[in-house]
């Protein structure tokens, strides 16, 4: 026990327990209101016909008794009218095929119902999701959205599926029952329901609990499901520096605090409908006595018939089914609602980089870029430029050098509109990126990382993922100019050669290669360069400047490099420290200089002697 709950408080240290946090608000029915929209496209169909064939099988349910009781037992059977028996017995068994039918179809259409809102709303969270700005990424980690877009719209199915329509036959089956049991005998009906107040004390005072433990079951899916993605995407530095077993209690610590969660809000739940049971149980001794008292009586003096006693009994039975079925309904709300909270805070979420009202449209782009006294910052707290200013000519070959944190890629990042400036103003062609649409902007540039990704499908896919609509002769013409073609042709299929997610059946150079060739099939105006060749061997890293040299003429190519030898050439080059630009020129006129990047070539020059 003792070991368990120090895993525990060793795994609540994990960085990424603070992306999902319990999120207070009380519940309330908008919240569910806002998910019902979902049904909108479907009201006229499916729903129609579900609430159809809900009204007539809840009718035929509330009809049946009465002909057992009334018109059966206090009519038939007391008058000894037995062709009038066989008649009822005939109408009740045609009643009861028709409730079939009713409810086939009823469950058919809720069903299909259901997965189209599910489907809907699936597929408009992961569209939101692809909107957001990085800024929102910044902050959460890959599984942490998994969990919201899959499970989380997986826990609301039973709702759209059954839990609407059977919420709304609940209703509809206790305000009948109830009328006709005031009906029948009001005071009968007011001696079996003085347990209700009770039970309805006792159900509000458990609903905040309820729904608390299973929003916290959520947040240890998530945690849980965001370890399990880091695990699997880092097996080979964990296999490598052999943490194994201490990944695998960490993983124990999440899954115990998952079952625990479970097992806390099953506990919960489950304390309804013993209670239903229980009231149940009090209202059909009460029931029975004085139910048992009343036949005694003559109706002159306030009694009751035989039949209406049966019939009273069959509608007290069926009572308490929706009673209880509307406390797991509540329950099942209590879930949605846990979900539709952390669905709704994603939905709710804006980008941070967002488009004006009649933004401009980039139709054509010369390249040139200009940063006017720009200055941002990833948080309040640490500034990664300051106030800086730089020009960028069409067609230039720019080269952005400095230490680690000196703002390299953030100048990157703000050209694409990856982020905007805090202060400032960035321009493209003379048009302020913050008046420009984003789709239009982002199809005139390319941007090769150090980290290439490279997705699940056929190298030819994923080289055509920077132009879908290239033919399979432009996808290789674009490999072939990069040197990716050699390669390529001797795997087993050649283009369509599968590659797994990552492109692990790749080498590090391969797939950098693979990532040239996307870039430059999207014929870009402007291609940037992340440290682009730093996993590239130096015989590779020469056919490809042998490439750059021709496919970059008349684009304006912003390379980021620590390797200084691949700027050499570069018409520009800005020096960075610390978010300021302390010089730029070329090549020749910063050596000439001897300053910051002079330093830097001698250092690097120095180490390769050293080697």
């Amino acid at each position: 026990m003792a070991k368990t709950e120090e895993k525990n408080k060793r795994h609540l240290k994990r960085f990424y327990y603070t992306v999902d946090q319990a999120i207070e608000k009380p519940f309330n029915w908008k919240q569910i209101w806002r998910l019902l929209v979902y049904l909108k496209p479907y009201t006229k169909t499916y729903l129609l016909g579900a609430i159809l064939a809900m009204v007539v099988s809840t009718a035929i349910r509330l009809l049946i008794p009465i002909l057992i009781g009334k018109a059966a037992i206090d009519m038939a059977i007391k008058n000894e009218n037995t062709t009038q028996l066989i008649y009822l017995v005939i109408i009740i068994a045609v009643l009861y095929l028709l409730s079939y039918i009713a409810n086939y179809f009823r469950i058919k259409w809720v069903n299909i119902l259901g997965q189209n809102v599910i489907y809907d709303l699936r597929q408009h969270l992961f569209t939101h999701v692809q909107g957001l700005s990085h800024r929102f990424f910044d902050s959460r980690s890959a599984g942490s959205i998994l969990v919201r877009i899959m499970n989380d719209t997986n826990s609301l199915q039973e709702l759209f599926s059954n839990g609407i329509i059977n919420l709304l036959m609940d209703i509809a089956t206790l305000i009948g029952i109830v009328t006709i049991l005031f009906t029948l005998s009001p005071k009968l009906a007011l001696a079996v329901m003085i347990v209700l107040p009770l039970m309805f004390y006792v159900t509000s005072v458990l609903r905040r609990r309820i729904r608390r433990s299973w929003q916290d079951v959520r947040i240890q899916q998530s945690r849980m499901n965001s370890h399990l993605n880091e695990s699997i995407q880092g097996i080979r530095i964990t296999q490598s520096f052999t943490q194994e077993k201490e990944n695998t209690e960490f993983f124990d610590g999440l899954n115990t605090d998952t079952f625990k969660a479970w097992l806390n809000a099953t506990k919960k739940s489950a304390m309804f409908r013993p209670f239903v049971e229980m009231s149940n149980a009090v209202g059909t001794v009460i029931l029975i006595v004085y139910g048992a008292h009343l036949i005694i009586l003559t109706p002159e003096n306030g009694g009751i018939l035989l039949g209406t006693f049966v019939s009273f009994a069959f509608y007290l039975g069926m009572f308490w089914d929706p009673i209880s079925r509307l406390g797991q309904m509540y329950n099942q709300l209590l879930v949605a609602m846990a979900s539709s909270e952390r669905i709704f805070e994603y939905l709710d979420e804006t980008p941070n980089v967002d488009e004006v009202e009649n933004a401009y449209e980039f139709d054509e782009m010369k390249g040139h870029i200009e940063f006017d006294r720009v200055q941002f910052s990833y948080d309040e707290e640490r500034i990664a430029l300051h106030e800086i200013s730089l020009e960028m000519k069409a067609g230039q070959t720019i080269a952005l050098v400095g230490h680690t944190g000196s703002g390299k890629s953030t100048i990157a990042n703000l050209i694409s509109r990856f982020y905007d400036p805090t202060k400032g103003i960035v321009k493209i062609d003379g048009h302020n990126l913050r008046e420009a649409s984003l789709s239009s902007l982002r199809k005139h540039i390319s941007v090769v990382l150090q980290d290439t990704f490279i997705f699940s499908g056929t190298i030819m896919e994923n080289i055509r993922f920077g132009r879908p609509g290239a033919t399979d002769e432009e996808v290789m013409a674009a490999a072939k100019e990069v040197g990716a073609d050699d390669f390529i042709q001797r795997l087993a299929n050649g283009y369509q050669t599968e590659v797994e997610e990552r492109g692990n059946i790749l080498s590090a150079g391969e797939r950098q290669l693979l990532s040239f060739a996307r870039a430059l099939l999207a014929n870009p105006s402007i291609i940037i360069l992340d440290e682009a060749t730093a996993s590239i061997d130096t015989e590779t890293e020469v056919k490809i400047q042998a490439a750059l040299r021709r496919l970059l003429k008349d684009r304006t190519a912003i390379i980021i490099a620590h390797r200084l030898s691949t700027i050499r050439e570069a018409d520009n080059i800005f020096v960075l420290e610390h978010g300021k630009v302390l010089e730029n020129g070329n090549h020749e006129e910063l050596m000439a200089l001897k300053g910051e990047y002079y330093g830097l070539v001698r250092s690097q020059f120095q180490m390769l002697d050293a080697i």
